[in-house]
């Protein structure tokens, strides 16, 4: 993609619409649309302000195309930083068509997928994680992930990344001033304030790579894999959960030989619901591919419920199953089903259970009968304080695969320089590691970049965007 010429494109949703709007960027855009349009008040739109909006038609070769309302955004002032104009039209697919064909006839090319917010990147409107932050921000889903995008498209984390890797960069200079010097064996980078810096560097970094795991989930939703033995109520946890019936409920053991998936936004954050195959041994060849897609499942997943009938689970079961599962990234709940078909309140089993748990370190367990929309209720608000409290506890969450990946080379290679700090490595080879950690840290922003980087980063994103 190349930041040349005016481009074109529509960026509302495809098909008839109301309204739909299409989009001008480039230094012949404003030009573009005086040529064809007729403002009700008479003025010459070049003529007008930025930022000003103007009602008139669309004319071509003498015939109205429609009735519009025209946007204009001057250079620098604009998204892309280049002259913006912006058609809000009636949204029938033929006026849309006639005005897109019009412009494209004048010179204007088809915006390529993200071409406008690419613009935005080479213009310094934004930076590169700000830029696909934009994407991120279009595609949410939940409150959770609109709000991380959204801190992260008004600069979020990437402001602390910047400042950090011009302090690394000054030392970097140092470094390689002293190898004019080398014959005279002198130091101008102090090398306990660099050990300070990779301190600093190291533990900011590590915190956002870390963020990433929950960064991740809330952008895709947070996976909750439903686990238990046949009959534990399972299916109908995932009916109640999502009022509807979306699972067979059946009380022969060993119904649902498949897994079944269904989305719940709880208070912002979107969660995606797993309901399993009971966990048992079994000859059965069909219910054994379902055990195993279960454990599968429950391997990937976030948060497990893990559901248990008091009546029909004997308590080594429960602390076998939970310790099978249990893992330190991972939040297990224990849940136990069917409570209204308990013919005592609480007993020697529960309070046994409760114990146990205690002792392992392992969440009391939540009551719920499905047939109870209090219980259910309250098994949702649960979740969202134990999944909020673990992904909400610092400012900035990672939710970019890309950046991930970036951070751990930055991590590899500060581990790398420490080394050579130890070992009093030769200025010239401590440079190479200090060089590859500002490019990771470059790769981030955008401040180095590569055609295939900005390819891959855009290619994305949707066509008006």
């Amino acid at each position: 993609m190349m930041n040349e010429g005016t481009i074109i494109a529509n960026s509302s949703a495809a098909g008839t619409a109301a309204i739909s709007l299409l989009r001008l960027s480039g230094e012949n855009a404003i030009d573009l649309v005086t040529s064809s349009f007729k403002s009700k008040s008479g003025k010459k739109l070049s003529d007008q302000k930025s930022h000003t909006i103007h009602l008139g038609r669309i004319h071509k070769d003498g015939t109205e195309i429609d009735e519009v309302l025209v946007s204009i955004f001057k250079a620098p002032n604009s998204y892309t930083g280049e002259n913006v104009v912006e058609i809000s039209c009636h949204g029938s697919t033929y006026i849309q068509q006639e005005i897109l064909q019009l412009f494209i006839r004048k010179g204007a090319k088809p915006a390529q997928p993200g071409e406008f917010t690419l613009r935005a990147f080479l213009n310094k409107k934004m930076d590169l994680s700000q830029a696909e932050a934009v994407a991120d921000l279009i595609a949410s889903e939940s409150k959770a992930a609109h709000e991380v995008a959204l801190n992260q498209m008004r600069g979020g984390y990437t402001q602390e990344l910047i400042l950090l890797r011009q302090k690394l960069l000054d030392f970097a200079s140092l470094i390689t001033l002293e190898l004019d010097f080398s014959e005279e064996d002198v130091e101008f980078a102090d090398r306990k304030e660099l050990f300070a810096l990779l301190d600093e560097i190291q533990m900011k970094i590590k915190s956002l790579a870390d963020s990433f795991a929950y960064g991740s989930v809330i952008k895709k939703g947070v996976p909750v894999a439903i686990i238990g033995k046949p009959n534990a109520g399972k299916s109908s946890l995932l009916n109640a959960l999502l009022n509807d019936n979306r699972a067979i409920v059946s009380s022969i053991a060993g119904t649902t030989r498949d897994t079944i998936e269904d989305t719940l936004t709880i208070e912002g954050i979107q969660f995606r619901f797993i309901d399993t195959a009971g966990i048992r041994e079994t000859t059965d060849e069909i219910e054994a591919v379902g055990v195993a897609k279960a454990k599968e499942k429950a391997l990937k997943a976030k948060v497990l419920l893990y559901l248990y009938d008091r009546n029909d689970t004997k308590l080594n079961e429960i602390i076998k199953d939970i310790n099978e599962f249990r893992r330190d990234d991972l939040i297990l709940i224990p849940v136990e089903s069917k409570v209204d078909l308990n013919i005592s309140g609480v007993n020697d089993f529960d309070n046994a259970l409760t114990n146990k748990l205690i002792s392992n370190k392992i969440l009391q367990p939540i009551k719920i009968s499905a047939f109870d929309n209090a219980s259910i209720e309250s098994l949702k608000k649960f979740l969202f304080t134990q999944v909020s409290q673990m992904a909400f506890n610092q400012d900035v969450i990672i939710t970019n695969i890309r950046h991930f990946d970036a951070l751990q080379k930055v991590l590899k290679a500060i581990l790398n320089i420490k080394n050579g700090l130890d070992q009093k490595i030769s200025g010239d080879l401590l440079s190479v590691d200090i060089n590859e950690a500002l490019m990771h840290l470059g790769e981030i922003t955008g401040e180095i970049t590569t055609e295939d980087l900005l390819g891959n980063v855009f290619a994305n994103f949707c066509i008006g965007k």
